[in-house]
């Protein structure tokens, strides 16, 4: 049997993991969760992560500066960012990342885009 591909979601809100953690594991995905920056750069060293699912409005360090610590140790890991502000996508920074999705209760862009990385 094939190891299930292993996605790392990062968000401040509770409601955001649990809704993106739910419909993801529906789809076959293992799921490992973090609410800041912190927390995902210590999950994401301990069991390195397929996918990366990452917020970038967050207290403390946010999602550019996390998104460029991850990339810095695998430069080819698939990130997603989501957020809430599509302004976000004109930042430099967020060019570095593979997908930039605006948060939606419509999972399908996001369920696509991991797909298209991961299958």
């Amino acid at each position: 049997m094939q190891e299930k591909k292993k996605v790392l979601i990062v968000d401040d809100e509770e409601g955001i993991l649990f809704l993106y953690q739910e419909e993801l594991e529906l789809e076959g995905f293992a799921v490992e969760t973090a609410m800041n920056g912190d927390q995902a750069l210590e999950k994401f060293k301990a069991t390195p992560p397929n996918l990366v699912i990452l917020d970038i409005n967050m207290p403390g360090m946010n999602g550019i500066e996390v998104l460029r610590k991850m990339k810095e140790h695998n430069v080819g890991l698939p990130v997603i960012l989501s957020s809430a502000y599509p302004e976000y996508k004109q930042d430099l920074g967020a060019w570095a990342s593979d997908e930039y999705i605006v948060k939606s209760a419509n999972m399908d862009e996001l369920k696509a885009a991991v797909h298209k990385y991961l299958d």
